[in-house]
């Protein structure tokens, strides 16, 4: 167990989606005292030059990364080449140096991008490395795994203390609705209510809808990272979900309601669905440091569907 509140951490992507959140459940939540951002364009961790500056001017105790180049699947598919380069680069780079410097703990965030293509539900992490990833997002997905590699080879030849997390689909205020690189949650809110306002009778949605995902609000991830760093010390890699799955066409149908969208939706099967499903089993988070996800899925909708409503009109 770690008493977070007086040490110096570090949140690599610490003004991004999930690094608001979780600078706020550490700051305000744990009361820490010195929690600082390594983010563009101050540190660019891409660079050895970003990372050697960030570790001399932060001088971090504990190094959380949660920077990463991330999109949906189009922006994958337009970019794969860079996916991979700038994941890898960072958190390759990221990591030799935490050790070099003999930082205390170094938390690595995976994905769920990770799992074989045909991974069977729930994904289980015994099961990850069973198969080659989906090919959409492969890239990104060994990026990131090799991270796990890194931190386990660490781990054993150097008794390095860092542990690898693997987030399910994550969802919330604050979240990202570029039509360009938007998840799908954010690219369905942001669809039909554009559909609504403008009197459109139909919106046009990637794929079949057959795919299924699990979502995991952002607050709640924060928090399963929180728990992660405080109460676990083991090479293991660890699920973080809510335990549940939605096929992308009830998805959309939901937030279409939630949203006040009556037109019809019109799959385009030429576009790709992505992994055919996605659920994970939960329960090594749970024993291991107690994280269960609380909010409700419809409640999350709700606030994201409110803040994106609110941003639109600053």
């Amino acid at each position: 167990m770690i008493d977070l509140k007086d040490k110096r951490i570090t949140v690599t992507g610490g003004k991004g989606f999930l690094g608001r959140a979780l600078r706020d459940n550490l700051e305000r939540g744990r009361h820490c005292r010195r929690v600082a951002s390594a983010d563009l364009p101050e540190y660019d961790l891409r660079t050895a030059a970003g990372i050697d500056r960030m570790y001399a001017d932060q001088k971090p105790e504990i190094v959380i990364h949660l920077a990463a180049l991330v999109g949906g699947i189009g922006a994958n598919q337009a970019s794969p080449g860079r996916f991979f380069y700038e994941n890898a680069i960072m958190g390759i780079h990221l990591l030799h140096e935490a050790f070099r410097n003999q930082v205390e703990k170094f938390v690595a965030l995976g994905t769920i991008c990770c799992y074989p293509k045909l991974t069977p539900v729930p994904f289980r992490e015994e099961n990850l490395w069973d198969g080659y990833p989906e090919e959409t997002n492969a890239p990104y997905g060994l990026a990131k795994k090799m991270l796990l590699v890194q931190s386990q080879a660490y781990r054993r030849q150097y008794g390095f203390h860092s542990i690898f997390l693997m987030p399910v689909n994550l969802y919330g205020p604050g979240d990202n609705f570029d039509p360009g690189s938007s998840h799908v949650i954010p690219a369905l809110i942001r669809k039909f209510l554009e559909a609504r306002e403008e009197g459109r009778d139909q919106v046009v949605v990637w794929g079949t809808g057959k795919a299924s995902r699990e979502f995991l609000f952002v607050e709640d991830a924060a928090e399963g990272i929180a728990l992660a760093c405080e109460r676990y010390d083991k090479e293991d890699p660890v699920n973080l979900g809510a335990g549940f799955e939605i096929t992308i066409r009830d998805l959309a149908e939901r937030i279409a309601e939630l949203v006040g969208y009556t037109g019809s939706i019109v799959w385009d099967a030429s576009r790709p669905d992505g992994q055919p499903r996605r659920r994970l089993d939960v329960s090594r988070a749970k024993a291991e440091f107690g994280f269960v996800a609380r909010t409700g899925f419809e409640s999350g909708l709700r606030r994201t569907i409110d803040w994106y409503r609110g941003a639109e009109k600053r």
